[in-house]
């Protein structure tokens, strides 16, 4: 008793230092001074209304979301193919080329962003939006890739062969055999994906311009010269927004079968 007690009071403590760190953004966003001060003095809208009527922070999330947006469309016509050729098929060179698409987990971003700077010049892939989209699938990819390999077991290679020897070509087998099975890996890799193109600063600072700006690059942009709550409004407007996004996944398709491999 005594045990599970202690359990419960250790994941509550390390709930609340997870927790807090967000609750400080949301109230310093609030503040009426013109720093960012907690607790706020006072309470206003004032600085949601400054980054709303910021024509730079908006253009700067719609690029983010576009970006995050395609980036993870593009991995997941990548990744889904690649798995399932590692998982069900023995070549020469499957661990190098498993190796290389899963090396950006361990790579940095920003040796990541230098490169595609670098060797993208002579083709003209650099500072526009494919140079930024190129760079985020590479670096997203993996994730998708690691979710989706454990999934593809030896138990569903025989469902698989199972729904082929019933007549079902390889479109109709992966769409109603394969795809069900892993789908909590691929909405979970997806998510992770998108959250990480989302939030990139390290590559995306290389690829990015005056006109076309990443939100996590115009923060950190705008931090060098001028320290105030809307700094926290734009923070507390995607944290707000990732958890509206959340609800509506769970109303939508529900959050438990992430958890479900059956």
């Amino acid at each position: 008793m005594a045990i599970r007690v202690l359990v419960r009071l250790v994941s509550l403590l390390t709930m609340a230092f997870l927790v807090l760190p967000l609750v400080v953004i949301i109230g310093a966003s609030l503040t009426t001074s013109k720093f960012l001060a907690f607790p706020p003095e006072g309470l206003t809208l004032r600085w949601y209304e400054v980054v709303i009527s910021d024509p730079t922070y908006v253009a700067s999330f719609v690029t983010s979301t576009l970006l995050a947006a395609a980036a993870t469309l593009v991995a997941l016509l990548l990744a889904l193919p690649a798995a399932i050729a590692i998982a069900r098929f023995d070549f020469p060179g499957k661990a190098t080329f498993s190796g290389i698409l899963l090396s950006p987990l361990v790579l940095p971003h920003l040796v990541l962003g230098a490169a595609l700077l670098q060797f993208g010049a002579p083709l003209g892939l650099t500072r526009n939006f494919t140079a930024l989209l190129v760079g985020h699938v590479v670096i997203i990819t993996p994730f998708i890739l690691r979710t989706v390999l454990p999934l593809l077991t030896q138990d569903q290679r025989s469902l698989e062969e199972a729904s082929r020897d019933l007549g079902a070509g390889p479109f109709e087998t992966f769409f109603l055999v394969t795809l069900p099975q892993i789908r909590s890996g691929v909405v979970s890799g997806a998510i992770f994906a998108f959250i990480t193109s989302f939030i990139n600063v390290e590559l995306s600072i290389f690829n990015t311009t005056g006109e076309l700006n990443t939100i996590p690059v115009q923060l950190f942009n705008y931090v060098q010269y001028s320290i105030d709550p809307s700094i926290a409004a734009v923070s507390a407007a995607t944290i707000l927004a990732a958890v509206a996004a959340i609800i509506v996944i769970d109303l939508t398709i529900g959050l438990d079968f992430l958890s479900d491999n059956d």
